[in-house]
C-alpha cells in the first residue's frame, strides 16, 4: 500500500495527471505538466489556504484539483478554509465552495466534495430521472431509469496506489469469468450458484432484462476481479423485511479472484462501490445488503465500512444479516484517498 505522506502525484478519470510541490506552509500544483496554482498553507484544526497565484485553467477548476490534492492527501482533513479576492461562482454554485460570514472567505466541506459526481462518475444520468411512480408485482415505487453500459465508476485510491473502477456486466466478454468465479467452492459455499456456463447464461440474461438490478464487474487497473450485483430496494425481496426507501439501493459482493482479497482490498473497493450508488442518484439515503449472518469475515469487513448490523432475518434459503450504511454516516466518515 501506498505511504500517503510520500504522495507527489494524483491520477484523475480523465488520465490527466495532477503533480505537487508541498511544503509545511506552501503548495504548487501542475496539470499535465502546466502550472495551476500556488497556495499559502496556514496548518493547524483547520486548514487554512489561500490563493497566492492562478495560472491559465479556469478557477473552478484548479480549485477542485487543489481540494482533490488536500484531502487525498490527508483522509483526516474534514474542512479546508479558503481565503479568496474574488467570489468563485462555479465553486459556489455547484457546492464545492460554502460562503462563510467572513468576507472572502470559504470553507470546503470533506462531506459535500466526495458527493460532487464529477468527475468520478464521467456522466450522471440517474440523478436527473423524473420520479413517476409505478407498480410492478404488486410493489409500489419509482420508475427506474435505463440502465447504463459501459464504465460507470473511476476513481484513483491513493491509499492502494491503484485504480479501482465499475462496469457494467457484458454477457459474452464476462460469461466465462463469472462461471469461473461461481464455482470456486469458496464463493460457492456462500452463493450457491454452481452452475454450466448455460446455466449462468440465463442467470445473467434474466439479471440484464430485469429494470431493478444492474450487474457489474469490478476492476483494479482495468484487471476484473470481482462480480457485484446493485439492485434496488423497493422492488427486491428484502423490502418486506425493512422499510425500504424509494431510492434505497441493496447489494450483493463477489471477490473472484485470490489475489484481490483480504482487507485492505475490501476497504478500497467496497468503499468505491457504495460511492457509485450514493452518487449514481443523490435522492438515494441508505445501501442496504443481506450477507448470510454466519459469514463473519464479511460483516466485519463492513462494521469497518461503517455499516451496522440493523437485524438478522429470515430468507426462505437463509438466515440473513441486514446491513445498512445511510448516506450522512458514509460521508460525515468518508475515508476515501
Amino acid at each position: 500500500m501506498s505511504n500517503l505522506n510520500d504522495l507527489t502525484a494524483l491520477c484523475l478519470p480523465t488520465g490527466s495527471r495532477l503533480a505537487a510541490d508541498e511544503t509545511q506552509s506552501r503548495l504548487s500544483l501542475s496539470l499535465e505538466g502546466q502550472p495551476l496554482l500556488t497556495l499559502r498553507l496556514n496548518r493547524g484544526p483547520e486548514l487554512h489556504v489561500q490563493l497566492l497565484e492562478h495560472f491559465s485553467h479556469p478557477e473552478g477548476q484548479a480549485i477542485w484539483a487543489a481540494c482533490y490534492w488536500l484531502f487525498a492527501r490527508d483522509p483526516d482533513c474534514q474542512r479546508l478554509v479558503w481565503q479568496l479576492q474574488d467570489v468563485p461562482h462555479e465553486a459556489v454554485l455547484s457546492g464545492l465552495l460554502i460562503p462563510t460570514s467572513v468576507n472572502g472567505q470559504y470553507c470546503c466541506e470533506r462531506t459535500l466534495f466526495w458527493q460532487l459526481p464529477q468527475p468520478w462518475l464521467g456522466r450522471s444520468l440517474t440523478g436527473s430521472y423524473p420520479q413517476q411512480m409505478v407498480i410492478t408485482g404488486g410493489k409500489r415505487h419509482p420508475l427506474r431509469a435505463v440502465k447504463p453500459q459501459g464504465e460507470v465508476y473511476r476513481r484513483f485510491d491513493a491509499r492502494l496506489g491503484a485504480w479501482v473502477s465499475l462496469r457494467t456486466l457484458e454477457i459474452e466478454q464476462d460469461l466465462a469469468r463469472f462461471n469461473r468465479w461461481q464455482n470456486s467452492p469458496r464463493v460457492a459455499s456462500f452463493w450457491q450458484e454452481e452452475g454450466s456456463l448455460e446455466q449462468h447464461r440465463q442467470y445473467l440474461s434474466k439479471l440484464e432484462a430485469d429494470p431493478h438490478t444492474l450487474t457489474l464487474i469490478g476492476c483494479f487497473d482495468d484487471q476484473p476481479f470481482a462480480y457485484f450485483e446493485a439492485y434496488w430496494a423497493k422492488e427486491d425481496r428484502i423490502a418486506p423485511f425493512y422499510d425500504a426507501g424509494d431510492y434505497d439501493r441493496g447489494i450483493h459482493m463477489l471477490v473472484g479472484e485470490e489475489n484481490h482479497r483480504g482487507p485492505h482490498k475490501v476497504a478500497s473497493w467496497l468503499s468505491a462501490l457504495v460511492h457509485y450508488l450514493f452518487l449514481d442518484d443523490p435522492r438515494t439515503q441508505r445501501v442496504v445488503a443481506e450477507p448470510r449472518a454466519d459469514n463473519a469475515k464479511m460483516i466485519g469487513y463492513m462494521h469497518n465500512q461503517c455499516f451496522h448490523c440493523d437485524k438478522e432475518f429470515d430468507f426462505p434459503h437463509k438466515r440473513a444479516a441486514l446491513m445498512v450504511l445511510g448516506r450522512e454516516r458514509f460521508f460525515d466518515r468518508c475515508a476515501l484517498a
